[in-house]
């Protein structure tokens, strides 16, 4: 008998779920409708396995994985209409610890979830009997969760050394096509965005942005100088961070730091800046994304005088990473993604 928890906040789907399960008759079957449960009852109800929804009220899927496989690691399968080959949210399960992925077919809400009963149920079973290489993966979870910001004093910090932080990930692309555009070539201050994704996706979304942009879009392959007019996009399968060479800033690429889970890291990015810039010149940005990367840098910044914007539930594709921000009591602003750019350039103006 294999001990099935499935996650997911729609009363409908989880009926259809449990039938497909039932029929097979060798699972006893737990149901939960958000992420807080799927935490709860897998401590509580133990299961072998777990299918999880992904977009879903009060914790997203992938903030509960997290936890999940920091608590009580367990083979997990995500069901999701976002999960689909090659989505960033697909991306990130599979690098938090979840061992497949299934989409159903109909959307959020798929009366015709027959349709994959036979995938999912093999791919549950083979889930269920998969070994877990949990040692690692929590250590990571566990570290990047207990690492302390350390506080740091800027050197030397120039008048008009002034940076906008972005961190995004699953809906970011749209998201941010919405906003960049709307920044003017006269544009005074430097960007820099960490985007989760992949490391092919970077390139092309960094030339696709700058085919719609005024201001000069780079994926950052190589240590760059930080000027104005600029935005740099962090080249996916590494972190952007910032640095000083001959008392000039810099953005460059690193090896991922296996301390973080999501990368490019949020949370690395906005540490460099910390530690090399003045936060009072500090614009950070939070946008859609699921878990609650860079939620504790960004909050650092604002504590010690920077200007941060957590982008607002009525816009944001997934209400993950910014909820997070705000949480923390880290955002300056809350505002829907139209209103966000103009909120940058008064800050711009008016040197804040």
């Amino acid at each position: 008998m294999i001990k099935i928890l499935i996650v997911d906040d729609s009363a409908l789907m989880r009926k259809l779920l449990r039938e497909i399960f039932e029929k097979e008759g060798d699972f006893q079957i737990e149901l939960a409708r958000n992420g807080v449960e799927a935490i709860e009852k897998n401590l509580n109800f133990q299961p072998d396995v777990i299918t999880l929804d992904i977009n879903m009220p009060e914790m997203d899927g992938i903030t509960a994985l997290a936890h999940i496989m920091a608590q009580r690691p367990v083979p997990v399968v995500m069901v999701s209409s976002l999960t689909e080959k090659g989505a960033l949210a697909t991306f990130e399960a599979l690098n938090l610890g979840a061992v497949d992925y299934v989409t159903k077919p109909g959307g959020t809400i798929s009366l015709n979830i027959d349709e994959i009963r036979d995938e999912l149920v093999a791919k549950v079973k083979t889930a269920a009997r998969a070994r877990l290489k949990t040692k690692a993966l929590v250590r990571k979870i566990r570290e990047e969760r207990e690492k302390i910001i350390k506080p740091s004093t800027p050197k030397e910090i120039k008048a008009d050394e002034r940076l906008v932080l972005i961190g995004v990930s699953t809906g970011g692309p749209r998201t941010l096509e919405e906003i960049i555009p709307e920044l003017s070539a006269d544009f005074p201050i430097p960007i820099i965005v960490a985007q989760h994704m992949p490391p092919t996706f970077t390139k092309s979304f960094a030339e696709r942005l700058n085919s719609i942009c005024e201001l000069e879009v780079l994926e950052v392959d190589r240590p760059l100088p930080v000027e104005r007019g600029k935005i740099y996009i962090g080249k996916g399968g590494t972190d952007v961070v910032v640095a000083r060479r001959s008392d000039k800033l810099i953005v460059h690429p690193k090896p991922e730091n296996p301390s973080f889970l999501w990368h490019p890291s949020v949370e690395v990015l906005g540490r460099s800046v910390l530690e090399h810039c003045d936060p009072k010149k500090v614009i950070a940005v939070m946008l859609t994304g699921m878990g609650y990367d860079g939620a504790d840098a960004f909050t650092e910044i604002k504590k010690k005088g920077g200007k941060t914007i957590a982008e607002s539930e009525e816009s944001a594709v997934v209400f993950g990473m910014p909820r997070e921000l705000i949480e923390r009591g880290g955002a300056t602003v809350i505002l829907p993604a139209e209103k966000i750019a103009k909120q940058i350039i008064s800050w711009a103006k008016n040197n804040v």
